[in-house]
């Protein structure tokens, strides 16, 4: 009983730390700062652009990935239901990739019903993203106040609104 109970605690202390080891370099989640602007095309609307003003006056999820990411492929379905049942506002924005059809390819393969937005460098550099997915909660008045890299189900999700 000890020994399970003792290599519980040696889980959750390692699982912190390299959870603190991933969130480093991050945007700060103190809720003092402004998330960082942006201004992006729609994925099904090239020619709609989406800025960050439109998220204001309601807690949001914004959520990093790359098309090319598997860890994505199984997170981004979490955040979609979440959207869908309008427990969250969220958008997601993609990085690192070769084409809006590899994009629109993997939306459509998820059937994702949350805003999609083809990002750049400018937008990865400005929310310091280093690995995907990674995702920032804003609040109503557009500052970070949770943070997260890699999966997230929807109960942790949910811890973080």
């Amino acid at each position: 009983m000890i020994k399970t109970i003792l290599q519980l605690i040696i889980f959750a202390i390692v699982f912190l730390a390299i959870t603190a080891y991933q969130e480093l370099g991050m945007l700060a989640d103190d809720g003092k700062a402004p998330a960082p602007y942006f201004s992006l095309p729609l994925l099904e609307q090239p020619t709609q652009r989406v800025t960050i003003k439109s998220l204001q006056g309601q807690q949001s999820v914004v959520y990093f990935f790359a098309p090319w990411c598997s860890i994505c492929r199984y997170s981004m379905p979490n955040l979609n239901k979440l959207h869908e049942q309008g427990k969250v506002n969220a958008v997601a924005i993609a990085l690192d990739f070769d084409s809006a059809d590899a994009v629109s390819s993997f939306v459509e393969d998820l059937s994702l019903s949350m805003p999609v937005l083809l990002g750049n460098s400018h937008t990865a550099s400005d929310y310091k993203v280093k690995a995907y997915p990674t995702y920032y909660v804003l609040s109503d008045d557009l500052k970070v106040v949770e943070r997260s890299v890699g999966y997230s189900s929807e109960l942790g999700i949910r811890a973080r609104l």
